[in-house]
């Protein structure tokens, strides 16, 4: 006979635990002291382990408790139940995932504005997701489609996606440097960089994604976090500022070249 403490050490299920499975008869101890310390057999660790390993695989206690005193139990249609449940709760959990995803990293491109940004998740969350793949699909052709699936994701995980993140929280972070401040151009280089990693050669694409960006309406459609308009506003005449710059630095180079023929 094991006292029930040692029980305890050895399984790692605390007195407590142990305490309650037999108080729901789940797991009676087969003797106790006369002190009224329960004692278990070799037999009751064994059932103490079979109980452990189906809570382990998603049973309740109760549904435990009619498994094991049913000999008549059918293991098989259970089993398979409970594969089918467990499937079920991974496809909720990763939608659940992929939310408090797409909430932190709203909480990152808001800058802090923490209410705003579980405003706009509950926004997006909302919207009927079936309609938004139809608009998906009037919108872009088949590559586009597929183009459509690299760009950077709110509930990515990815290097790129959270780069993005983070370079949208940055611009909004020093809007009030202006479009000319080199904080500011140094992140828009950094996304037209990035931008020509992923979307070499596909301008028209970047450009219709862009007018949809710009367009309320759309945007909401395609599911896209929703960004104030006077962020992308700044954005745009940033990546203009940058351009301006671009050719400016080029230009004299240019001339010189002309010289030289």
């Amino acid at each position: 006979m094991i006292p029930i403490q040692k029980v305890a050490k050895q399984t790692g299920v605390t007195v407590r635990t142990l305490r309650y499975y037999d108080q729901i008869r789940l797991l009676a101890a087969s003797s106790k002291t006369e002190g009224g310390h329960r004692l278990y057999t070799d037999d009751d660790l064994r059932k103490l382990q079979q109980i452990q390993f189906f809570k382990g695989v998603g049973y309740s206690l109760k549904d435990i408790k009619e498994m094991l005193a049913d000999p008549k139990w059918n293991w098989s249609t259970s089993l398979k139940a409970q594969l089918a449940y467990i499937m079920e709760e991974q496809t909720r959990l990763r939608v659940i995932e992929q939310g408090l995803r797409e909430l932190i990293s709203g909480l990152v491109v808001e800058g802090g504005e923490d209410a705003l940004a579980i405003q706009k998740f509950i926004q997006l969350s909302s919207q009927d997701k079936r309609r938004r793949h139809i608009f998906k699909e009037s919108l872009f052709n088949d590559k586009e489609l597929e183009l459509l699936q690299k760009v950077p994701s709110m509930g990515g995980d990815d290097p790129d996606s959270l780069e993005w993140i983070a370079l949208l929280g940055q611009i909004k972070q020093h809007m009030k440097k202006g479009i000319s401040s080199p904080k500011v151009q140094r992140i828009i280089r950094r996304m037209l960089e990035k931008q020509e990693e992923n979307f070499s050669g596909e301008d028209e694409f970047i450009q219709k994604l862009w007018d949809a960006r710009m367009s309320p309406a759309q945007s909401a459609e395609l599911g896209l976090y929703p960004i104030d308009r006077d962020v992308l506003q700044f954005m745009e005449q940033a990546y203009e500022t940058h351009m301006s710059l671009l050719k400016e630095r080029l230009a004299p180079q240019h001339d010189q070249g002309e010289e030289e023929v």
